[in-house]
């Protein structure tokens, strides 16, 4: 049995879980509301304090859904309770992040600033301290989309593994690489 998927959700208080029609899961709390489709194969159980996922088979595609679900379901819980956070850096010399609401600016080295629209969804900040990389910080309730757009942004100009430059995670670890060796 998959021991994710057999392990229940627990409900903080403030936070509601219905199912819908077509298997269809609405969490709600005090930070939003987040709707996850799941298969019809996956039966949901939601009882007092707690969400159970139960799988009719040990069909390897229900084992696997069996404990996706349930890390979703968990996702989603945390999400409209505490919420999300991902921050990224930008290192490089003129690399540059600002923002109008939802509209990010950025300056990465091209010959044009790259406008990047973020989801109503989410929540953008961008901070530059004196002698600090500059910032960009999202907050949301889906982690999933915070997940997706945050790759999207460091995409757009990835670390390079000789000096290190580019937009990366705040902690992330770039393993760099020796350059040419001298002539000789």
């Amino acid at each position: 049995m998959s021991r994710i998927g057999k392990k229940p959700v627990v409900l903080p208080k403030g936070v509601t879980v219905t199912v819908g029609t077509d298997n269809v899961l609405v969490v709600k709390g005090p930070k939003g509301e987040l709707k996850q489709e799941i298969d019809r194969d996956i039966k949901i159980d939601v009882k007092e304090g707690e969400i159970e996922f139960v799988r009719p088979t040990d069909q390897i595609r229900h084992r696997a859904l069996h404990g996706l679900y349930r890390s979703l379901a968990a996702n989603m819980v945390k999400g409209v309770t505490d919420g999300y956070k991902r921050q990224l850096e930008l290192i490089g010399v003129g690399f540059k992040a600002s923002n109008q609401g939802n509209i990010l600016d950025l300056a990465l080295g091209y010959s044009h600033n790259i406008i990047f629209e973020i989801p109503k969804e989410l929540k953008l900040a961008t901070s530059q301290e004196k002698g600090e990389n500059p910032k960009i910080t999202l907050e949301g309730v889906d982690k999933q989309l915070i997940g997706q757009v945050a790759a999207k942004i460091r995409g757009l100009r990835k670390p390079e593994p000789y000096k290190g430059k580019g937009v990366r995670y705040v902690g992330e670890v770039v393993r760099k690489k020796a350059g040419k060796a001298a002539g000789k």
